[in-house]
């Protein structure tokens, strides 16, 4: 069911062979800057004071006070009106 040894040193052998090193290299090395990017601008999202903000603007808003009305209570007054 899974591969033994010899059958992964095969298959990265002839990833070797038909990449060469250089290009594997250079591959590992953009795939390692990208997950550092990725680190860094997470790291900066949980830093920001946007959300502070964003809930700072909510609790600033007014509200507007009201009575609640049913619908039914509201049929009623307009056929009374």
């Amino acid at each position: 069911m899974f591969p033994g040894w010899l059958q992964i040193a095969l298959v990265v052998l002839l990833i070797v062979l038909l990449f060469g090193r250089g290009k594997i290299s250079g591959l590992m090395g953009d795939i390692a800057q990208g997950i550092t990017s990725f680190r860094k601008g997470l790291k900066e999202g949980m830093d920001t004071p946007e959300h502070d903000e964003t809930v700072k603007a909510v609790e600033d808003k007014k509200t507007i006070d009201g009575e609640v009305v049913k619908s039914s209570e509201k049929q009623k007054d307009k056929t009374d009106a």
